[in-house]
């Protein structure tokens, strides 16, 4: 009996993910009639339907849902092999990494610039997303290893951690809390707060380091960058980590920033992967060349 390819069962894991032809096609860089074709293959070798196609929306049958689940782990084995051959040179040739959007602006641009000299055979393949975006991705082989902030479930992963990062208070000069030089959480005003949007880990953290538990009716942004402007304009305060605070972020927008009391207020930046990769000293030593300096 003829069995699946890797190809077909990547079509359905992409369709699986998109719930669309053309958005699928173009995560698997091929053509919306390549995939389609495919995933019909696929059907007709296993003599039975794997999508219910509409008009309106795509959906996979019962059967498609569990071929897909196992596609998942059979791509992620596959994956696995050809990181066993890699092993041998570890840093060269492709390796995709995951940054989530409040580092990479502010780390990437420094340490890119050693990997590069240290390992001129390496070739990062970038992706920003939201943590578990990043982290649902690592699980299923579509990423390498992820930079991330903790902390954070890492069921099945592991990591080594890259130094901390503490929050600092921002706000306009001449707010009321701009003339001390440390300030508890208990002194920051909760309805004053602004805060990222809901999925961005760094909101959860900033969260944690008031004691607060909810943070409904606060005004939301999606970006640190779209934050700043917003507390420039005398909306609120907020919190920012030092890495985006010493890259310059606040740069021309008459803010100040002032450290916290609670030297524990803040998120520790780690480098993730897989537990099963073999490639683990590898992403140690690559770690290196982003810890954060002291």
């Amino acid at each position: 009996m003829a069995l699946p390819t890797l190809r077909q069962l990547g079509y359905l894991v992409s369709l699986a993910d998109h719930k669309h032809f053309g958005r699928a096609a173009r995560a698997c860089h091929a053509t919306q009639s390549t995939l389609s074709a495919g995933i019909q293959e696929l059907e007709r070798l296993l003599g039975a339907p794997l999508v219910e196609r509409t008009k309106r929306r795509v959906m996979l049958t019962p059967l498609g849902e569990d071929v897909a689940a196992r596609a998942r782990r059979v791509l992620t084995e596959a994956q696995s092999i050809v990181e066993a051959a890699e092993a041998d040179e570890p840093l060269a040739g492709p390796l995709r990494l995951g940054v989530i959007p409040t580092i990479a602006p502010f780390l990437l641009p420094r340490a890119l610039a050693r990997v590069r000299k240290a390992h001129p055979a390496l070739r990062l393949i970038l992706r920003e997303d939201l943590t578990d975006n990043l982290l649902a991705r690592l699980s299923a082989g579509e990423l390498d290893a992820a930079l991330i902030a903790l902390p954070w479930p890492l069921e099945g992963l592991e990591s080594v951690e890259l130094g901390f990062d503490p929050f600092l208070f921002v706000a306009p000069a001449d707010h009321p809390l701009a003339k001390r030089t440390s300030l508890r959480e208990a002194d920051i005003p909760p309805d004053e707060l602004l805060l990222l949007e809901e999925g961005h880990c760094l909101r959860e953290h900033a969260m944690a380091a008031c004691r607060m538990v909810r943070a409904e009716g606060r005004v939301l942004a999606t970006s640190l960058q779209t934050l700043v402007p917003m507390v420039a304009s005398r909306l609120g305060v907020s919190l920012l980590p030092k890495m985006a605070v010493d890259a310059g972020i606040l740069s021309g927008t008459g803010l100040i920033a002032r450290p916290l009391a609670d030297k524990k207020a803040g998120r520790t930046i780690a480098l993730s992967w897989r537990a099963s990769s073999p490639r683990k000293p590898a992403f140690r030593t690559l770690g290196e060349h982003f810890r954060l300096p002291n």
